[in-house]
């Protein structure tokens, strides 16, 4: 067989392997397992079994194809997670398409900027969103359509679908089209769009889930990852291929949540740290809600001492797994499992697991020697295509054949990797190097400290002055002084805060990660 004729059998349902047609194995193979659960803001109640979730994503497709969307176009959507977000996604891929999703929180300037830069075929918005999309997308060259009811000047993606048919659509579509043009998160500069094609999930995501998160197809996840992200596109594609049950939830509001894990009989969740403070800090948390959870996944940042101390007394077998990975990546990049902070190695809060299968990784210095704590490279099947537009951003993080990640981490002898911080947020004070987590840890043992934040902000003396700012526990009063010599008990003074702010909230995005950017900009 000619390299030509490989190519097109690839090309060709026959040996065609893409995201789109795990979907329909999926409906050919068990139609009537449960895919999505999906709850309104009225109370509503919507199940979607994988053919009724694969039909919708036909229909989707067609309709597209009919708003001129085809093989390696991008179509952008701005909504709150929801059942056409997910046969959207489907169906663009199944056109040879790349799906790109606008985070919700954004203003009309970030949606602007994004839509500018992705130049989507399509865009497709929430109700909600119509107006502020409207504004931001004004003259812009493409095809608008409304998630909800009839908007002048909008088509209706009810009328679309509804003349639109459910068979598969006729595409040349292969592993090697991107999927998905998803944008990081901003935490400390602009967004870059990341390329990440069919393969990665097919060659090495989902097999380093597999054996990496142990997931499978009996598994029903609370699904409260905005679907704009990597951590919530990524999964979301992922539990899907493996032909797990997702649970959407209208509102994150915590009272809401518990009540759907126990009517739902929700067996993972996969959330930030500040989620699982709000749960255990409500009213209705306890055994009867959260009794039949056995998986809290963790990432974005270390996970309060309170928070596991409720867990565990309100779910004694839950199993915490802590994960690190990047949108470079195609998300995952590192597992570890514990029942108490006795299991984590060396007792380390900062341990983020070690690699997944389909990871290779070092630990190098400045100078791109190895060693035990330094940037973390890293290079898989699941590597990202590039940056979209941005051939020399792109050439950076490649630089030698690996991914930079921007993430110092310690390594051990056994293959354990702790995260020590972003490099960019690493403090030099005085001339001395402060990692923001350290003094973070330091302030969440604090009996009255529920959330902290350090970053170092300009100072013609330290040149960064470690500063922090604190959110207090309900009921209690911060003072900043006794703050820092509480701190001074515990740290080097080189890394005792020079300045404590304290706040009623922290600047976030919308998986809770918090924007130290923000933060920083009130020292300018």
């Amino acid at each position: 067989m000619t390299g030509r004729q490989l190519a097109e059998q690839h090309r060709a349902p026959l040996g065609r392997s893409t995201l789109g047609d795990q979907l329909r194995r999926h409906a050919a193979n068990q139609p009537d397992k449960l895919a999505l659960v999906s709850h309104g803001g009225d109370g509503s109640r919507r199940q979607v079994t994988y053919g009724e979730l694969d039909a919708m994503a036909n229909r989707a497709a067609h309709a597209l194809a009919g708003l001129g969307v085809g093989r390696g176009d991008r179509v952008a959507v701005m909504a709150r997670n929801r059942v056409e977000t997910i046969a959207l996604y489907y169906g663009t891929l199944k056109l040879g398409a790349a799906f790109t999703g606008i985070n919700t929180m954004y203003g009309v300037d970030e949606i602007r900027h994004q839509v500018e830069h992705a130049e989507p075929t399509v865009l497709l918005v929430g109700g909600e969103f119509v107006d502020l999309a409207g504004e931001a997308t004004d003259g812009a060259e493409l095809a608008r359509v409304t998630l909800d009811g009839d908007e002048p000047g909008w088509s209706s993606y009810e009328n679309l679908v509804r003349a639109a048919p459910d068979t598969e659509p006729e595409t040349d579509v292969d592993e090697l089209d991107v999927a998905m043009l998803v944008y990081t998160s901003g935490t400390e500069a602009s967004p870059k769009g990341v390329m990440i094609q069919h393969r990665n999930y097919l060659a090495s995501t989902a097999p380093a889930w597999s054996w990496g998160v142990r997931t499978g197809p009996d598994d029903v996840w609370l699904f409260v990852m905005p679907l704009h992200t990597i951590a919530g596109l990524g999964s979301m594609t992922t539990l899907l291929m493996m032909g797990a049950t997702l649970v959407l939830p209208a509102s994150v509001e915590a009272g809401t949540a518990l009540a759907m894990i126990r009517d739902d009989e929700v067996s993972v969740i996969a959330q930030t740290p500040t989620f699982y403070l709000a749960l255990a800090g409500h009213e209705d948390f306890g055994p009867e809600t959260v009794g039949s959870v056995r998986q809290c996944m963790t990432y974005g940042g270390q996970v309060s001492p309170v928070a596991i101390d409720a867990w565990a007394a309100a779910c004694p077998g839950v199993i915490w797994g802590t994960y690190w990975g990047q949108s470079e990546l195609s998300q995952l990049g590192s597992v570890g499992w514990f029942s108490t902070l006795a299991d984590v190695p060396d007792g380390d809060p900062t341990w983020i697991g070690k690699p997944v299968t389909h990871l290779e990784v070092r630990v190098v210095d400045p100078d791109g020697q190895d060693t035990e704590l330094g940037e973390l490279w890293c290079r898989s099947p699941s590597v990202m295509l590039g940056y979209y537009k941005d051939p020399e951003r792109t050439a950076a993080v490649f630089d030698g054949g690996w991914v930079h990640t921007g993430d110092m981490v310690r390594t051990d002898g056994d293959g354990n990797l702790f995260f020590h911080d972003r490099i960019k947020d690493m403090i030099k004070t005085g001339g001395m190097n402060v990692s923001s987590q350290e003094v973070e840890r330091a302030l969440h043992t604090h009996p009255g400290v529920l959330r902290a934040a350090v970053v170092g902000l300009q100072d013609d003396y330290w040149s960064e002055a470690v500063t922090a700012f604190l959110i207090p526990r309900p009921g209690v009063t911060l003072e900043p002084d006794q703050v820092i010599t509480f701190c001074r008990s515990q740290l080097a003074a080189y890394k005792t805060p020079k300045a404590v702010h304290v706040v009623d909230a922290l600047p976030v995005d919308a998986q809770g990660k918090i924007l130290k950017r923000e933060l920083r900009q009130t020292g300018r």
